[in-house]
């Protein structure tokens, strides 16, 4: 048997606020993957915080070490030969430093979209209830989040972006499918 159990996989990163859209452009990113018999896993920040016990902790400390968990186990799979695509609030400058140096194949992608637009989706209720004083620890709002420096893709909104549009910039970008 000739298993290489140190193969390098790509990890996705799909970071931004609350309501751009990561969730959506992942799922999307995903079946594209699987549709050109590429092996990837699907991890989504919201699932996570139920799978580690986490649904309370909204502090920026907890945000970040909950982050950091989300980077070793992309990690872990990634080294197995997995993909892995993650939708994830995760905007630290350490964070995104720590996954450049530790995962071979990653791949950042910033969803940019302003938060006036965040509010009009707002299909979790979260800026709504934060401007009720009913929730606190809103990234973006209640602290601020580290903007990345240098994203491999930036998607900035605009009205007229649809998510097929975005999925599009993705895979011209990366050039997925093309081997």
């Amino acid at each position: 048997m000739n298993a290489n159990l140190d193969s390098k996989g790509s990890v996705y990163w799909l970071t931004g606020l609350s309501g751009a859209g990561k969730t959506t452009l992942c799922i999307m990113l995903v079946e594209y993957l699987r549709k050109h018999n590429k092996s990837v896993v699907m991890l989504d920040g919201d699932k996570l915080r139920e799978v580690i016990g986490a649904t309370n902790a909204h502090t920026r400390k907890d945000r970040l070490k909950l982050s950091m968990q989300y980077s070793r186990l992309c990690q872990m799979i990634s080294k197995q030969g997995v993909n892995v695509a993650i939708s994830t609030i995760s905007l630290f400058h350490e964070v995104h430093r720590w996954n450049r140096i530790n995962i071979p194949g990653y791949v950042e992608i910033y969803l940019k979209v302003p938060i006036e637009e965040l509010r009009r989706r707002d299909s979790k209720q979260i800026y709504e209830r934060a401007a009720h004083g009913q929730i606190k620890n809103v990234a973006g709002l209640d602290f601020a989040i580290d903007e990345p420096k240098m994203p491999d893709i930036k998607i900035e909104w605009i009205p007229t972006l649809t998510v097929e549009a975005s999925l599009e910039q993705l895979i011209n970008k990366l050039k997925i499918g093309e081997n």
